[in-house]
């Protein structure tokens, strides 16, 4: 079948799908810097053009591979978040859910991790979606912590200083891509520390 006839009879949503498993292959195999439109279009046997109709450019193609890996960490969050586990296990299971997640990343993907590094120094829009919905279930969980009673400490912004300052080296991809080379089952004892730590002092309202 010619390339036209392939555009004609595939579905939008199959042929972006193919696009993005190209380029996720591509980026793997020669890095953000060197994968380009015209080489995933070659192997997606399609003209540079036809890609252009599916994602505007390299950098809105590379935010939505990265977008795509984030959604399942946001859904999760989400269900925990609308679950029926009491606030201080809700937090404890979100906060170790981010930073298994990115671990994981790390140690099996790390081509399309530091898409995420990328896109939080350039300050992109994917990055910033992210950032906004993980803060956004935490402070769900916090509020709902505050007024169920099992929270003390009853100032939101103050608890969620609290949260992300203690989670920081935990939980930023920045901070943990520079622990690459540390054992994860040692970062994650030393997180559940923390994290046990954070809760503690929420549960009593004073640092």
């Amino acid at each position: 079948m010619d390339r036209a006839g392939v555009q004609q009879t595939t579905s939008p949503d199959s042929v972006e799908s193919r696009i993005l498993e190209i380029a996720r292959a591509h980026i793997r195999k020669f890095g953000a810097a060197r994968a380009t439109i015209v080489g995933v279009a070659q192997d997606a046997g399609m003209t540079h053009a036809n890609v252009y109709r599916y994602f505007p450019s390299k950098a809105t193609l590379f935010e939505e591979i990265t977008a795509s890996w984030l959604r399942p960490i946001e859904t999760r969050l989400r269900e925990v978040a609308e679950g029926p586990a009491p606030a201080h296990d809700k937090l404890e299971s979100m906060l170790m859910t981010v930073h298994r997640a990115y671990r994981q990343k790390i140690e099996e993907d790390l081509a399309l991790f530091d898409l995420l590094i990328e896109a939080l120094e350039g300050d992109r829009p994917v990055a910033r979606r992210h950032r906004a919905r993980v803060q956004s279930e935490v402070q769900r969980v916090v509020e709902e912590g505050i007024a169920s009673g099992a929270f003390a400490m009853s100032d939101r912004r103050r608890a969620m200083a609290l949260i992300f300052d203690a989670a920081h080296r935990f939980i930023h991809p920045i901070a943990l891509r520079l622990d690459k080379e540390v054992s994860s089952a040692a970062l994650a004892a030393r997180f559940e520390t923390i994290v046990g730590m954070t809760l503690r002092t929420l549960r009593a309202g004073r640092a």
